[in-house]
C-alpha cells in the first residue's frame, strides 16, 4: 500500500493527506516519485544482464512530469496515438525508445512518427502495413516495422483487458504472421525489425508470458530459416499490482525468468518490455471528500466528490480499490455503496463496501489509482478534473493544476 498512517493520519511518503486536500482541494491525484522510481528500477533490475529496453505504456498515465522523470530514468515509451507520442517526444524520450502499438494508426500519425524516427511500428493489419509502406515511400525512407502477433493465449483476466485471444480486435493471428512477415520483406520500403506480442492486461502470473513466449520463439526460428532477421522481441506488458489483499503479483525479475526460459538462445535480439500500470498504477492515490450519507430503505450510500469522471474503472471493469479514511477514527463499521455525483448508476467507486461511518466533509483516499485514472478522465456532467500532485519525501510539486470554469467552454467558439 502507498499510503501509510501515523498516528490516526494517512500519509504519502512524509506528507499529511489532510494538509494536501485542504490546500489543492478535491477531487486531487497524489503520486509518489519515490514509488515511481522503485517500479522502474525493478524491471531494470529484472531484466540485468540482457540486453533490454523498458517502454513505458503511456496510456496508463501520460503526465508530462512523470514522463520526464521516466525519461531522466533512461525510459522509452510504448503508443498507441500521435498525441502520446507528441508527449513522449516532448518530455525528451529518445525516438529510438518509442515503440507506436494500436490498431487504428492514422496516416498522419504514421507520417509523424516517420519523420520522428521512432524504434519502430507494432503492426496490427495487413492494410496498416500497406499504408506505412506507402506513407514511407513518400518520404523516401524506410519504416523499421514488427508484427503484433496473437499467440491465442487465455490469461483469465477482465474480458476487457484481454488481448492475445482468438476474437480481440488486436494483432495478426498466430497462423497468417509468417505469411505476413514474407509479404513485408518483400516490401521495398519496410525494414523488418522485430516481433511483438501483448496478451493482456493486470497479470498476476508469469506462466501465460512463457506459453506466448514458446509460440513466438517457434515462429521467430521459421522466419530465420526463411532468411528474416529478427532484431527486437516485444513481450508486451501487462503485469499486474497488489489492488486487494489476496493479489500477489509477480515481479518483473519472475517475469524475465519465465520468457527468457525460451528466449535465452537468442542472444543477439533486444528484449522490450512495456510495462505501464506496474510502473504507475500503486504509485498513485485519488482522495475525496465525502458530500452526504444517505439509506434507500436497503442500501446505505456515502456520496463523495470522486465520480466516474474521475476513476472509471469500477464502471468499465467492476474494479476493486481499496478505500481508506484519511483520518482513522475508532467509528462502527458499515456496509455501504460509495459513490459519486454523476448521474449515472454506474458512477460507484464500490458496492457494498465494509468501512467505517464517515460524515459529511471527512477524506477518503482511493489507492492504487495512478492508472487509469487521469489518463480516462472526462468532464461529463461539466465537471472539473482536479490537480494532480508529485510528492517526493516532504516536497510537492504540483503537475497539473486542476480545472477551472472557465476551461469548460474555452476551446468552444462563443
Amino acid at each position: 500500500m502507498l499510503t501509510k498512517y501515523k498516528g490516526s493520519e494517512l500519509f504519502v511518503e512524509n506528507i499529511s493527506i489532510t494538509k494536501l486536500v485542504k490546500k489543492y482541494n478535491t477531487p486531487l491525484y497524489i503520486y509518489s516519485q519515490t514509488k515511481i522510481e522503485d517500479n522502474f528500477k525493478a524491471y531494470k533490475d529484472g531484466f540485468k544482464g540482457i540486453s533490454n529496453i523498458v517502454c513505458y505504456a503511456m496510456k496508463a498515465n501520460s503526465n508530462h512530469t512523470i514522463l520526464k522523470l521516466l525519461s531522466k530514468l533512461g525510459c522509452g515509451a510504448d503508443i498507441v496515438s500521435g498525441g502520446e507520442l507528441y508527449r513522449a517526444l516532448k518530455a525528451g524520450i529518445k525516438p529510438q525508445k518509442i515503440v507506436y502499438s494500436g490498431v487504428g494508426k492514422t496516416s498522419k500519425e504514421i507520417e509523424y512518427a516517420l519523420k520522428s524516427n521512432i524504434l519502430m511500428f507494432n503492426v496490427e493489419s495487413f492494410e496498416e502495413l500497406e499504408q506505412i509502406n506507402k506513407i514511407a515511400g513518400k518520404l523516401k525512407i524506410k519504416a523499421k516495422i514488427s508484427f503484433r502477433v496473437n499467440p491465442d493465449v487465455d490469461v483469465h483476466t477482465h474480458k476487457y483487458i484481454t488481448t492475445g485471444k482468438k476474437g480481440n480486435k488486436f494483432g495478426i493471428p498466430y497462423e497468417d504472421a509468417f505469411d505476413f512477415y514474407i509479404k513485408a520483406s518483400k516490401m521495398k520500403n519496410i525494414e523488418i525489425a522485430g516481433i511483438d506480442s501483448h496478451i493482456g492486461s493486470q497479470l498476476l502470473e508469469v506462466k501465460p508470458y512463457n506459453i506466448a513466449a514458446l509460440r513466438i520463439s517457434k515462429l521467430i526460428d521459421k522466419l530465420e530459416e526463411s532468411g528474416i532477421k529478427i532484431k527486437y522481441i516485444d513481450i508486451g506488458g501487462g503485469l499486474g499490482i497488489k489492488y486487494t489483499s489476496s493479489d500477489k503479483p509477480q515481479t518483473p525479475e519472475q517475469l524475465k525468468k519465465a520468457v527468457m526460459s525460451i528466449y535465452s538462445k537468442y542472444k543477439d535480439k533486444t528484449i522490450i518490455i512495456e510495462p505501464g500500470r506496474s510502473i504507475i498504477g500503486d504509485a498513485g492515490i485519488l482522495t475525496g471528500q465525502v458530500i452526504y450519507k444517505k439509506n434507500s430503505g436497503t442500501k446505505n450510500f456515502i456520496i463523495t466528490d470522486i465520480a466516474m469522471t474521475d476513476l472509471i474503472r469500477p464502471a468499465l471493469y467492476e474494479a476493486y480499490h481499496e478505500i481508506l479514511p484519511v483520518k482513522k477514527t475508532n467509528k462502527k463499521q458499515i456496509i455501504a455503496d460509495i459513490v459519486g455525483p454523476v448521474c449515472e448508476s454506474s458512477d460507484f467507486i464500490a458496492k457494498d463496501r465494509k468501512i467505517s461511518s464517515l460524515e459529511r466533509n471527512d477524506f477518503i483516499s482511493v489507492e492504487c489509482a495512478g492508472a487509469y485514472g487521469i489518463s480516462m478522465a472526462s468532464q461529463y456532467n461539466s465537471r472539473l478534473i482536479g490537480a494532480e500532485l508529485l510528492v517526493k519525501g516532504s516536497k510537492v510539486k504540483v503537475i497539473r493544476k486542476a480545472d477551472k470554469k472557465e476551461d469548460l467552454i474555452s476551446k468552444e467558439v462563443k
